[in-house]
């Protein structure tokens, strides 16, 4: 094991002894492996418990300060460090790769609660697995919700997003643009899951287009124009994911500024945005999350223009 391992290890064992007062507890990191399939050799087990173990630390320390607005808990992630965690869900954007030379469609500045998962014009939440695919989730999103608004339930491929949008300017599990994805749909057209499954890994194209097709896309820049529009649809939006590995439930502001991760803007409930991720309906509440404080760029949602088929 390497040394600073060790160092760590050590670190983190005086730090739970003191934190918990020396009282025994179960094994959370068996049940983790348990619950999750986990197999590893002995030194990677070591590893992954020691990160398990200091993760959990500050969970339990997070969630026993009163003045959190949010809650932290065991996932998925709980076995990743931070920088494994950003290296395998996350992909820096590039700014001035955002949405250029894009219809902007200005609406009046609305305010108020909303929440397009309880009208039923949300598809279900999906897991992108260790793949840097969220921007082909969050425009498969974007163009499932648009169709439920138009009364027809659609399953699109994402995979085939990774895998033959590349054209467009997306780099498969390497990341990309939801506003690239929807040129390629505008063009081509998008498959269904069941046509072309998802694998959560890079292949060559296996089928070009399909049957579903939209016309184009606008773009609604800013904090105004994010909340005018999500009074008539979903959006497709970009995010600073960075800290969001151990959400559990309430309002979420500890955000960084350096936009790495897409996503759906599904409503603005109690005053927050509501967010649709794709980490799987285990991760934080039912797969969503919540910003804190509907109309400010929390975790840069309205940094980037946020895109809308039509």
């Amino acid at each position: 094991m390497r040394k600073e391992l060790i160092v760590a290890a050590l670190a983190t064992i005086a730090l739970l002894v003191l934190y918990n007062g020396q009282e025994q507890k179960g094994d959370a990191f068996a049940d983790w492996k348990s619950q999750y399939g986990a197999n590893w050799g002995a030194e990677e087990e070591s590893y992954r418990r020691l990160i398990f173990e200091r993760n959990l630390l500050k969970i339990e320390r997070h969630n026993a300060d009163e003045s959190q607005t949010y809650k932290m808990g065991v996932n998925q992630f709980t076995v990743f460090s931070d920088d494994e965690f950003a290296k395998l869900y996350l992909n820096p954007m590039i700014a001035s790769e955002a949405p250029q030379n894009v219809e902007e469609t200005e609406l009046p500045h609305l305010i108020g609660d909303v929440d397009w998962t309880t009208k039923g014009k949300v598809s279900g939440v999906k897991n992108q697995g260790q793949c840097g695919s969220c921007w082909a989730f969050s425009a498969t999103g974007v163009m499932e919700s648009w169709s439920l608004m138009k009364g027809t339930s659609v399953n699109l491929s994402e995979q085939q997003l990774v895998d033959c949008s590349r054209s467009y300017g997306n780099q498969g599990c390497n990341g990309g643009w939801p506003y690239n994805a929807l040129k390629y749909a505008q063009n081509s057209g998008m498959a269904s899951t069941s046509e072309y499954p998802y694998v959560a890994k890079d292949q060559t194209c296996k089928k070009t287009g399909g049957s579903f097709k939209i016309s184009g896309y606008n773009s609604y820049s800013g904090c105004n124009g994010l909340q005018s529009q999500i009074n008539n649809s979903p959006v497709s939006v970009c995010v600073d994911a960075s800290n969001w590995s151990a959400y559990r439930s309430g309002a979420f502001s500890n955000c960084r500024s350096s936009i790495n991760h897409a996503v759906l803007l599904v409503g603005i409930v109690g005053g927050n945005w509501k967010i649709k991720n794709s980490w799987g309906a285990s991760w934080g509440e039912s797969g969503y999350i919540r910003l804190a404080n509907a109309g400010s760029s929390t975790c840069g949602v309205c940094s980037v223009a946020g895109v809308v088929p039509k």
